[in-house]
């Protein structure tokens, strides 16, 4: 969540301030050694409850602002999910002591599972590491719910602590990259970033006499992989994440690409089609050389449409780079490598959209702005989106989720909580509906 954050911000306002967020992480790293060995079993359950509280009302702000949005039913279950996990720590129905360790306990497990499935299924470069890790987490899981060898209480601590210093730890390294890094190089280029080499493309800005103002709007033309084909037997979830199958049983895995204006179309596809079956399909979700295919670059929206069909799904963005993006664009193209797994599609899209919204929240205010940011639930899950992908891959309805979080954050920022609160309110009551949808 911190990364993405500082990525939307922009590294150039905190550049002159390195020092201030290295000795910010030390100090969290200091704080996290402190609640995990000393601090009182009341001190951390008034700790746990005010965060219970911030998360019911973040919950509460974001389900008023979602309502007065008429916004679907599966959007208003992100900010139902907060409500019931601040109260759950608040007391409500169950004990703190007991609701904080099970909630810890619980997000290891899923955590730990994701992490296994998808290492031995993707098979990525260090997947062992990853299978270790994530029976690590399961151990911590089993651990904190038998309560040894740790009372609850000293478990929570310890997991408050691990949170406290992961974040002190993430702020040390970045002030200190940031310290040496050049303006004109992205901050996708720094280190903690890496790992899967999915940013060997991050753009190094050259003088090409191209401002940092939009003049067209950017496009992310996503087909679903349910979208796309005909007569698709329905499966739920994984035909709108993973892959699609029709009533021949050809698997579809949808398709991504991102436009701006007339003259930038990324589309990244397999030179030959193929055709999976079932069996073929597993195997070729296996991120290694072997799987490796000759690609192309699509020219255009207009030339898919035609040759395939329109895309199911649009984002539209107006706040971005239009530079930050052309310098993504020229890296990547130099490579047409396509891999179902770790060069698709929807990898290239993602990028491409991070690359060109860094710094789209640049203020002069970056503390003030990051406050709020991280009071954003939508970081929040816009970071776990981004936190799934890496661990597996991005697919089309992950680059699409991903895209319309993040619309919400650079793209309509002015329309406060209060805001979202007053018109909440409006319509609750007699006529209230009726008078703000005639205002929309």
């Amino acid at each position: 969540m911190l990364k993405l954050a500082f990525l939307l911000i922009g590294s150039q306002a905190f550049k002159s301030q390195w020092h201030v967020l290295s000795t910010l992480g030390a100090a969290l790293v200091l704080a996290a050694g402190g609640i995990a060995l000393w601090a009182s079993d009341r001190a951390v359950l008034l700790a746990g409850e005010a965060a219970g509280l911030l998360l019911a009302v973040i919950g509460l702000l974001t389900l008023a602002g979602a309502a007065s949005r008429q916004a679907r039913m599966v959007a208003l279950l992100k900010p139902l999910g907060l409500i019931v996990i601040g109260a759950l720590i608040l007391d409500w129905p169950v004990d703190t002591r007991i609701a904080l360790p099970v909630l810890f306990s619980i997000a290891f497990a899923f955590d730990g599972i994701g992490r296994i499935a998808t290492a031995l299924v993707v098979r990525l470069p260090r997947w062992r590491s990853a299978v270790t890790f994530g029976l690590a987490e399961l151990t911590a899981a089993a651990l904190i719910l038998a309560e040894w060898p740790l009372p609850h209480s000293r478990s929570l601590a310890l997991c408050i602590g691990i949170v406290l210093a992961l974040a002190g730890w993430l702020l040390i390294r970045f002030g200190l990259m940031l310290r040496t890094l050049d303006s004109e190089v992205a901050i996708l280029n720094l280190p903690i970033f890496g790992g899967r080499g999915w940013f060997d493309s991050a753009p190094v800005l050259v003088g090409t006499g191209e401002g940092d103002i939009a003049e067209h709007p950017m496009t992310v033309h996503v087909w679903t992989p349910a979208g796309c084909i005909v007569a698709p037997e329905r499966r739920l979830l994984i035909d709108r994440y993973v892959a699609a199958v029709d009533a021949d049983g050809v698997v579809s895995t949808g398709h991504a690409a991102l436009e701006m204006g007339a003259g930038l179309y990324i589309s990244h596809y397999p030179a030959v089609e193929l055709q999976r079956s079932g069996s073929q399909f597993l195997a070729s979700l296996r991120g290694t050389a072997e799987n490796d295919l000759k690609g192309l670059f699509q020219p255009s929206y207009a030339h898919e449409s035609d040759w395939w069909c329109p895309a199911d799904a649009q984002v539209i963005f107006r706040n971005y780079n239009p530079r930050r993006l052309r310098a993504f664009w020229a890296g990547y193209r130099q490579d047409d490598t396509y891999n179902l797994t770790n060069r698709n599609c929807a990898v290239v899209v993602a990028h491409a959209l991070e690359a060109a919204l860094e710094g789209s929240l640049h203020t002069r205010f970056p503390w003030a702005r990051l406050v709020l940011l991280l009071a954003n639930p939508d970081i929040w899950i816009a970071a776990m989106i981004r936190s799934r992908a890496h661990l597996g891959t991005w697919t089309p309805g992950m680059t699409l989720d991903y895209a319309r979080t993040l619309a919400r954050i650079v793209e309509q920022r002015d329309y406060a909580w209060s805001a979202r609160l007053r018109d909440f309110l409006r319509r609750l009551r007699p006529g209230g509906t009726r008078r703000g949808a005639a205002a929309a």
